[in-house]
């Protein structure tokens, strides 16, 4: 009986280690599903749809293959003739037709309405999941254009790549977020492409499996050693016992055959239950290891999820994309200042910013050590306050309020020199436009005075028009009453609207820096001051207390004549140079540009408007006609 147990626990072990083994060998199930397609199409442009990118759950690998081989597209219009680059060596696709082969590669991946807004007009292949046949299929969606810029180095994108023959790719995105391939913008598209997802192979039952296995195996070690002792043990010297009396068997006492007083199976039955007890262990485990919970298998149709939350708005940019975006507008305008090159800076600034910076780069060549303020730092973002997107999130111009604070600079002698933050707005015109910073204005305030709070950069928040009603005072009317402000002084109507005590500008350039100015002249010259709201769009974020962060510009000018005959006004370096004269006996005029970022409080409020900070400069200079 022992020796039956025995064998009966080994061949359980045998079992049990075997099938934990073979569901991480043989049995495994795969670890990955992929879907592939070969497209055959001749558009340059093919969308990855983010429903096909989330066909299953898990992170997906995209696979791209160049070398495409497609017939060209044919013309939309008799007028337009898209623009092929003959250079590329002429190969025959399948069908016999005349075709252009090209290893470019360009991916890049973003919101799946961004994408399409990017692409636009242009034809398509637009490649989705068929849930039914459990693989990736493509269509064509035409438009009325054969080509696209490349998409390479666009701020539209969370992330681009550059790529030639293969290109493999690695994401995790939500089914809001779509993939774009192009070749060179003009040839065909990439046609051979896959999707792999990563699939649960875990088998949780084989660490059971094996260790019953080992457990069996010792159980039976344990049987087959006390089979042994107890068979030494019979193999004793042995004696005669004297036979005794037979007691008589009382009828009463008699138990049923096949039965003992305590109760248990004796004989070959006895031997045969305690064999079934291991048995039924070990059916116990191949059942239960039939029953592993798996992902579904390749060529299986993944059943769709649903993932809980609550889905947040639609914003002009993410964080990581702000921090891109700005670290590649102050590379390019490093470079720019030095080469004062401002066709370089107009590929990042606009507006009251580059009209400044073009000036500066005038200035500094006739002026080596003229400083051209303010440097864009491509340091740490503080602040990321992109414009929230309507729900269709297809609404261009699009603009982000951001304040960076530059790296402190240590100099030889190890003194730390910390910068003020620079608060930036940018503004990108449409799908395919860079961002571009229009406003560029140094934060004056100080660090503990009180700053508005703004909304997380993954919310956003609306943008205002300048005539609105839902302020203090309409962001129009605070560029007028601030220009206002700066020329009379208290005698301003705005004057009790704003906060003026501690407003650095106003002590710079307001009436009481004017009429000093004035007093500082000579009896043989004269200066009038003139102001204005600049010719810019004002921009306004709206705060968490329903205020709003409003930039302006505003025009300061300032003219020098004489008031005697023969006398001559002389001006100074940097106003010589845009002026192209030193001295002038008409007189000298010079224009300044004025960047100002308010907080203006929310409509019924009793606070005042404070000025947060602002950035000037000299834009323009000329002899008086």
């Amino acid at each position: 009986m022992r020796f039956i147990a025995a064998i009966v626990f080994f061949v359980v072990a045998v079992v049990g280690v075997g099938l934990g083994v073979a569901q991480r060998t043989i049995l495994a199930p795969p670890d990955r599903v992929t879907s592939s397609i070969e497209l055959e199409s001749p558009a340059a442009v093919t969308i990855i749809d983010g429903t096909a990118l989330n066909a299953y759950e898990g992170r997906q690998t995209i696979a791209i293959t160049g070398g495409v081989v497609a017939p060209p597209i044919p013309e939309p219009e008799p007028s337009e003739t898209p623009a092929i680059d003959p250079s590329p060596a002429q190969t025959v696709a399948p069908d016999g037709d005349a075709a252009t082969e090209t290893d470019a590669i360009a991916a890049a991946y973003g919101r799946t309405a961004d994408v399409v807004a990017w692409v636009g007009p242009a034809t398509y292949n637009l490649v989705t999941f068929d849930a039914e046949l459990g693989e990736l299929v493509s269509e064509t969606v035409v438009g009325t254009e054969t080509s696209v810029p490349s998409p390479f180095g666009g701020d539209l994108w969370f992330g681009d790549y550059l790529g030639e023959a293969e290109l493999g790719v690695t994401l995790n995105v939500p089914e809001t977020v779509s993939m774009l391939i192009v070749s060179d913008g003009t040839l065909p598209a990439p046609q051979q492409l896959s999707v792999t997802w990563p699939l649960d192979s875990s088998t949780p039952f084989s660490t059971v499996l094996i260790l019953s296995g080992v457990a069996s195996l010792i159980i039976g070690l344990l049987f087959l050693l006390w089979a042994l002792l107890h068979m030494r043990r019979q193999r004793g010297p042995r004696r005669k016992t004297p036979k005794m009396p037979k007691v008589p068997k009382p009828s009463r006492y008699r138990l049923p055959a096949g039965r003992t007083l305590i109760g248990r199976p004796k004989g070959r039955r006895a031997a045969s239950r305690i064999a079934l007890v291991p048995v039924l262990v070990a059916g116990a485990l191949v059942l239960g290891a039939c029953t592993t919970g798996g992902a579904p298998l390749a060529g299986q149709t993944p059943a769709p999820t649903e993932t809980p939350g609550t889905e947040t708005p639609a914003v002009a940019v993410t964080e990581n994309q702000l921090e891109r975006i700005i670290t590649r507008v102050g590379t390019t305008l490093a470079q720019a200042d030095t080469d004062t090159d401002p066709a370089l800076a107009a590929t990042r600034l606009a507006g009251p910013a580059l009209e400044l910076r073009e000036a500066s780069y005038e200035i500094r060549d006739d002026e080596a050590d003229y400083a051209i303020l303010p440097v864009i730092p491509t340091g740490d973002v503080q602040i990321t306050l992109p414009q929230r997107l309507p729900e269709e999130g297809d609404t261009w111009p699009r603009r982000v309020f951001a304040i960076v604070q530059a790296p402190v600079v240590v100099n030889d002698e190890g003194e730390e020199t910390a910068t003020p933050p620079l608060a930036l707005v940018l503004v990108q015109d449409d799908p395919r436009s860079q961002y571009k910073v229009h406003y560029a204005v140094t934060v004056t305030l100080a660090e503990d005075a009180e700053r508005p709070e703004v909304a997380p950069a993954a919310l956003g928040t609306p943008v205002l028009q300048s005539d609105t009603t839902l302020l203090a005072v309409a962001p129009a009317d605070v560029a007028a009453g601030y220009s206002d402000i700066l020329l009379l002084g208290e005698e301003s109507e705005s004057y009790p609207l704003f906060q003026v005590e501690g407003d650095t500008l106003i002590e710079q350039i307001g009436l009481a820096a004017k009429n000093e100015r004035r007093s500082a002249l000579p009896e043989t010259a004269a200066i009038r001051f003139g102001g204005a709201v600049g010719e810019a769009e004002i921009v306004s974020f709206v705060t968490n207390d329903g205020g709003a962060l409003v930039a302006v510009y505003l025009i300061e000018s300032e003219r020098v004549t004489p008031t005697q005959a023969g006398a001559a006004i002389n001006a100074p370096a940097p106003v010589a140079a845009l002026a192209g004269r030193t001295q002038s006996t008409r007189g000298i005029s010079a224009t300044y540009g004025i960047q100002v970022l308010f907080y203006v409080p929310p409509l019924g409020s009793d606070a005042l408007i404070v000025q947060l900070g602002y950035t000037q400069g000299l834009i323009d200079a000329a002899e008086v006609s």
